[in-house]
């Protein structure tokens, strides 16, 4: 037996709740894995509360993320005492996902450890850190280099964005960071920042274009910010774009793209070929300094997942919550 934080269906929605489950009740998989750490992220706060219908099938266990040791394995690369990390693959949403303290899961899913962290703190950064070093390896591969002018990140003092600008200030970027939160100011320059943007002015409706003002952004927002930033890119410039805090909408024109030649580069963190995992997960091992994780990740129990949820969907949080599911 097992503690795991179970989603089933309710007659008014659904109930969570951290439930004891016996090994066999664990999904199809050739690798099964002892559970170190997982991590609260948006769309697991989206199941737990029920907010969108982000679970196709119940029970299920949430947990987009996790880290642990291999136990058993039938997976050629993977062995017993191998230690792996998982990001996306439908996992706790079709497939039972992290938070839990075991795990069975296709060994095509998993990538190392990178030695440079341990279990925390690779849930540290989790798929929201793993998403924001696919957006900086996508706006380097279009061409956008440091002396080109400043980067934008959007939503800056959430996981992703809180990632993406050190990342971005490590690589060299001069780093606009938008947020509503100007409190959270002195934490965005200890990560890099340069300048700290009020989130207002882009969440509103805007001009299809406006002034030229960033050599590339990376937008974890969508809806109004999302069309304001393309709008407000420079000249052959580019825009990753990796989330809808603001919503799925996109009420923007072909403007900027046809003419100002500016770039839209789809983020996607579920289905991103292992190649491409492994080289995000290479440039945060290179460049994350494991001290500013501390800052960025709070550290809660399973039980308090629920709890996390809510303030998560209520965007009262900054950074990460790693989750320690064996207490």
């Amino acid at each position: 037996m097992f503690t795991a934080l179970l989603i089933e269906k309710g007659d008014t929605g659904p109930k969570v709740a951290p439930t004891e489950v016996d090994d066999a009740d664990l999904p199809e998989g050739n690798v099964r894995i002892d559970v170190a750490y997982s991590t609260l992220n948006y769309k697991d706060a989206l199941a737990i509360t029920g907010k969108s219908p982000i679970v196709r099938s119940f029970p299920m266990v949430p947990g987009i993320d996790l880290a642990g040791v291999v136990t058993e394995s039938t997976h050629p690369d993977w062995s017993a005492g191998d230690s792996a990390i998982l990001n996306g693959w439908g996992v706790g949403e079709g497939h039972w996902g992290g938070l839990a303290q075991r795990a069975r899961l296709d060994g095509d899913w998993l990538v190392p450890l990178p030695a440079a962290f341990t279990a925390r703190q690779a849930m540290s950064i989790g798929t929201a850190g793993y998403t924001a070093s696919l957006c900086v390896e996508a706006l380097l591969r279009h061409g956008v280099e440091p002396g080109q002018g400043e980067i934008l990140v959007t939503g800056a003092t959430g996981g992703v964005g809180s990632i993406a600008v050190a990342l971005l200030a490590k690589a060299g970027f001069t780093v606009a960071a938008a947020t509503g939160k100007v409190s959270e100011t002195g934490y965005l320059h200890e990560l890099g920042a340069s300048t700290v943007v009020d989130r207002a002015e882009l969440s509103e409706r805007g001009k299809p274009l406006q002034r030229e003002y960033w050599a590339g952004a990376i937008d974890t927002v969508g809806s109004h910010t999302l069309a304001n930033v393309c709008a407000q890119t420079r000249y052959g410039g580019a825009v990753a774009a990796c989330g809808l805090a603001q919503g799925m909408d996109f009420p923007a024109t072909v403007a900027p793209f046809i003419l100002r030649g500016v770039t839209l580069l789809g983020i996607d963190s579920v289905r991103a070929p292992k190649p491409r995992r492994l080289q995000a997960w290479a440039r945060l091992a290179r460049d994350l300094d494991p001290a500013a994780l501390d800052s960025i990740a709070r550290e809660i129990p399973l039980g308090e997942a629920i709890t996390a949820a809510g303030q998560l969907i209520d965007g009262t949080v900054r950074g990460r919550f790693v989750v320690d599911v064996n207490r």
